[in-house]
C-alpha cells in the first residue's frame, strides 16, 4: 500500500512490525510531513478504556505507534498469571483497531529504547500519570527533539486488573 492508498484496505498484520521496519516507515511518514504519535502498554483484555485511549491518542497527530509488552514483559510486570491473552493475539487485536497505524512488540522494562529509536513527534499516556508528565518514561528525550507529551483521561471503571477480579469474584445482586 502506498501513503495515498485507502488506509482501511490495509491488512491489521501488515501493521504489526518489527523495529527495524517500523524505524523506516516512521521516517517515511515524518518526510511526509505526517504528525508520529507514540503510546504504549499491555493491552491484555482489551476493553473500551483502551479503545477510547487509542482513538483520542490518534487525534493528537496523523499516525499512531502501539508499543506492546511482550508475555515476558507483561509477566514481569503483572505477576506470573498474565498476560491473560498472548502478545501475537494482543498485537492483532491492536493492529485491527482503525486508529492504530503500527504495533511492535517491546521485550524491556520499558518502552525508553523503541521511543528512542522510532523518535516520534507526540508522546500519549493514559491518566494514571496526571501529577508529573516529566515521570512518564521518554517524556525527556520526545521534548528534547522538539516533540510533546500528552496525558488522557482514563475511562472510569476500565481497567484490565478490575475486569479480571470481577471475573472471579462476581458481584451479588
Amino acid at each position: 500500500m502506498t501513503e495515498g492508498s485507502n488506509d482501511a484496505l490495509i491488512r491489521p498484520e501488515s501493521k504489526i512490525m518489527p523495529l527495524t521496519q517500523l524505524r523506516k516507515r516512521v521516517n517515511e511518514w515524518q518526510a511526509a510531513g505526517l504528525a508520529v504519535v507514540f503510546t504504549n502498554g499491555c493491552f491484555d483484555l482489551l476493553h473500551i478504556g483502551h479503545v477510547t485511549l487509542l482513538d483520542q491518542a490518534r487525534r493528537e497527530g496523523d499516525r499512531l505507534i502501539v508499543g506492546i509488552n511482550s508475555d515476558a514483559s507483561v509477566s514481569r510486570l503483572k505477576g506470573p498469571a498474565r498476560p491473560i491473552v498472548p502478545e501475537h493475539a494482543r498485537a492483532g487485536v491492536l493492529a485491527a483497531l482503525a486508529a492504530v497505524d503500527a504495533v511492535v512488540v517491546f521485550d524491556e522494562p520499558t518502552p525508553l529504547e523503541l521511543i528512542v529509536a522510532l523518535r516520534p513527534n507526540v508522546l500519549v499516556k493514559g491518566g494514571d500519570y496526571i501529577a508529573i508528565a516529566d515521570d512518564i518514561v521518554g517524556a525527556l528525550e520526545v521534548r528534547s527533539w522538539g516533540g510533546r507529551v500528552k496525558i488522557l483521561p482514563f475511562v472510569e471503571g476500565f481497567s484490565t486488573s478490575q475486569l479480571i477480579a470481577r471475573a472471579i469474584t462476581p458481584e451479588k445482586k
